[in-house]
């Protein structure tokens, strides 16, 4: 009964450590992403404090592969010491994980405040050149998320771009896929995103933080199982006997 609960706990451990290779991948393509998407949208969030989850959890997917490598020589050797690193680099990564949930809720909560501090200045910084990066942003915004200005279109009035261009048109990037011949003028609003950019780009950035949080949740869980899977076999190695003496050939008398 004692080794067909070992050997149980020890094909669980050795499947665990195939998904933590997996997780491995997919936490840092979760990482990337978060990168990627933050550089399209960072001019209207300046705290580069708010990518500490995101590096985190590159890191701790490049650890959970050595993680995985680790533990299915440990599990298939039967190495006592190699099972018991093991856990501690679980544990280890555990309370790192815990930790970028932690950092994303505080950062998760900043973002309407950031988004609200710095969204103004990029608008006023708009001249409508692709080689301007605060101008490629805002039309990359505008056509992604299918808005226009910060609150409506209106707000483009207040820019120094619209009053310096004099006629009465704001950027296309405005325009909605469906509007043929828009050239950006109020004339005809129909033709313009109705929804400011704001409220979305907090939406957008709140979403791409809980990407990262409900990772590291989910790998998190999957590493208390690991835990506890490393942790029967090592009890049980060291208690039954007849798994002792299986491993070193002996026999009983």
């Amino acid at each position: 009964m004692g080794q067909c609960g070992i050997t149980s706990s020890k094909t669980v451990l050795v499947f665990l450590n195939l998904i933590f290779w997996a997780a491995a991948g997919i936490l840092c393509y979760v990482g990337a992403y978060v990168f990627i998407t933050y550089d399209d949208y960072d001019h209207f969030f300046e705290d580069v404090y708010t990518l500490i989850p995101a590096v985190t959890i590159i890191a701790v997917g490049g650890l959970l592969f050595i993680i995985g490598l680790i533990g299915c020589c440990a599990t298939i050797r039967e190495s006592r010491y190699g099972l018991a690193a093991f856990v501690v680099l679980l544990l280890l990564v555990f309370v790192t994980e815990v930790l970028v949930v932690v950092f994303g809720y505080i950062y998760r909560s900043k973002v309407e405040d950031e988004v609200n501090h710095s969204i103004q200045k990029v608008y006023n910084e708009y001249n409508g050149t692709n080689t301007d990066a605060p101008s490629r942003a805002i039309d990359y915004v505008q056509r992604q998320l299918h808005c226009c200005g910060i609150h409506n279109y209106s707000d483009w009035r207040n820019t120094r771009w619209f009053n310096e261009s004099r006629n009465n048109s704001i950027p296309v990037s405005c325009c909605k896929p469906n509007a043929r011949n828009c050239t950006g003028s109020l004339a005809h609003p129909g033709d313009l995103y109705p929804e400011g950019c704001e409220a979305l780009v907090v939406k957008k950035l709140k979403e791409i933080i809980m990407y990262v949080i409900w990772a590291a949740l989910t790998f998190a869980a999957i590493q208390v199982f690991g835990m506890l899977c490393a942790f029967v076999v090592l009890c049980r190695r060291s208690r039954d006997p007849a798994y002792e003496l299986l491993m070193t050939g002996g026999t009983y008398a």
